[in-house]
C-alpha cells in the first residue's frame, strides 16, 4: 500500500490513471496548453464546457483566448503574458464570455508544468467568480 500520494503518483499506469480521474472530475474548469508562445489547447475537462458551453472537441488546438472579449481587461492580460514569459505561476480575474456570447468573470489560476527548469505544458484551473470576492 503507497504511503503517499508522491509514491501513488510514481507509478506509471496508475499515476496516469489517477491524474485522469482527477482532471476529469474536477468541479472546476481545467485547461492544459502547450508551453509555446501560441498556448495551444491540448486538454479541457467536463468542467470547461459546463463553464463556457465549449467542447473538448472544439477547443483543442484553439487558444484561450476564444474565451475574450470586448470587456475583457487588457491589463490581466498583460499580467498573464508576462507571468508566461517568466515561466511564473499567475492568478487573475476577467470578464470572458461563454460559447453563446454570455459574459461572466472568471477567476483562474495558471501554472507551470516544469520537468527540470523546462516547462512543459501550463495548466489552467478556471472557475466562475463573483465582482466581489
Amino acid at each position: 500500500m503507497a504511503d503517499s500520494l508522491t509514491e501513488v503518483l510514481s507509478g506509471g499506469d496508475l499515476s496516469l490513471t489517477t491524474l485522469k480521474a482527477l482532471l476529469d472530475n474536477s468541479f472546476d474548469s481545467i485547461l492544459v496548453t502547450d508551453s509555446t508562445k501560441a498556448g495551444k489547447i491540448l486538454y479541457a475537462n467536463k468542467g470547461f464546457n459546463a463553464l463556457t458551453g465549449y467542447s473538448t472537441k472544439e477547443v483543442i488546438g484553439k487558444t484561450p483566448r476564444i474565451l475574450q472579449g470586448a470587456a475583457t481587461d487588457k491589463k490581466v492580460l498583460d499580467r498573464l503574458r508576462k507571468a508566461l514569459t517568466d515561466g511564473k505561476p499567475f492568478e487573475g480575474r476577467a470578464i470572458n464570455y461563454k460559447k453563446n456570447g454570455t459574459p461572466f468573470i472568471m477567476h483562474w489560476r495558471v501554472v507551470p508544468v516544469k520537468v527540470g527548469r523546462n516547462t512543459k505544458v501550463w495548466l489552467a484551473i478556471q472557475r466562475e467568480g463573483s465582482a466581489v470576492e
